[in-house]
């Protein structure tokens, strides 16, 4: 039998959620919620998702020629457990919502760990979200962080990292917010990526800081990293090879900025030309010393979705171990 699966808020993660849990034999999506009528609501209409919306707000949805479905709580009874992709700020009230409809729920990694107490990372800390009724996954950048972070420290055990995060200030969609002709450092330092990290690894020594760019396409990522064990710049990129959602790209192949990253998850045929991998630039890596330099790059979109579903595995003890899952959710969604 298939997980029964909602999507609470479908903008740009819940719509991918649900093509990836669709993607899934194993779990299926039951329906997706509007809070208004937009061309989002249309599309979900259009894919023949069950469109589920706040009370009262029926009338303004089918004014729009948009099919409803019920109500957001008219949705909790169906599933078995909800993917909350709503904006900050209101995950408790939901979080509480889902309590009373004995639904299991999945926050994102712009709520806090303690909404939770536990955060998700499928690799590093799977089995944790085991059974649980609520986890959260962690952010794009943590997620991106963790991806490259967690292999190194099991094999030559970290010291230290200092990473400074180049963030995209908004996403491609959105025309209102981020800086426009200007470079932002954030000045609250240091800046919450590196506890976040600690949410999943709690014993990495880890800094960081993060500016605002005018871009819209991708995070970039500097990391130094200082290692325990002796190692070389080859062995760093053979353990990376190694490494699920993690992809190498050369510079020399002419991938050398996150525009031309972008090209390539078009090239590949990827849904919504989103890249699920972090990408490191091979070339860009290099150990001097006991220090480990390089650059990596994280499609804020889209990095955090292949989690999500590892997640609902867990939650729901549908498979019990994390390689399987990630093997199975890769395959499905032609990572």
């Amino acid at each position: 039998m298939k997980v029964k699966v909602g999507i609470n808020g479908y903008g740009t993660i819940g719509k991918r959620a649900a093509t990836a849990v669709g993607q899934q034999d194993d779990m299926e999506v039951i329906g997706v919620t509007k809070t208004r009528p937009t061309f989002e609501a249309k599309v979900a209409n259009d894919l023949g998702l069950p469109l589920y919306v706040p009370d009262g707000s029926a009338e303004a949805f089918k004014a729009a020629g948009i099919k409803v479905a019920g109500t957001i709580k008219d949705m909790y009874k169906k599933a078995d457990i909800i993917i909350d992709c709503t904006p900050g700020k209101v995950a408790e009230a939901y979080k509480q919502e889902y309590s009373e409809a004995g639904v299991k729920g999945i926050f994102q990694g712009g709520e806090d760990h303690s909404l939770t107490g536990i955060s998700f990372n499928a690799s590093a800390n799977y089995k944790e979200s085991w059974g649980a009724q609520f986890s959260r996954v962690v952010s794009c950048n943590t997620t991106g962080l963790i991806r490259t972070l967690y292999p190194l420290d099991k094999k030559y055990k970290i010291q230290n990292v200092f990473a400074t995060l180049i963030r995209r200030s908004a996403d491609p969609g959105d025309s209102k917010n981020g800086p426009i002709n200007a470079i932002e450092p954030s000045l609250k330092l240091p800046t919450h990526h590196g506890p976040d990290v600690q949410s999943i690894m709690p014993w990495l020594n880890i800094q960081t800081m993060a500016v605002k760019v005018p871009t819209t396409l991708m995070h970039l990522h500097t990391i130094m990293v200082r290692l325990s064990s002796e190692v070389s710049t080859d062995d760093i990129i053979a353990l990376w090879k190694r490494t699920p959602r993690v992809k190498l790209v050369k510079g020399k192949d002419n991938v050398r900025s996150t525009a031309q990253i972008m090209e390539l998850a078009r090239d590949l045929g990827r849904t919504r030309s989103d890249m699920y991998e972090i990408i490191v630039w091979e070339d860009g890596v290099k150990v001097v010393g006991d220090t480990l330099y390089f650059y990596q790059a994280v499609h804020q979109e889209s990095d955090v979705i292949p989690e999500i579903v590892d997640c609902v595995r867990s939650m729901c003890k549908i498979e019990e171990n994390a390689s399987a899952s990630m093997k199975k959710t890769d395959k499905a969604m032609g990572i």
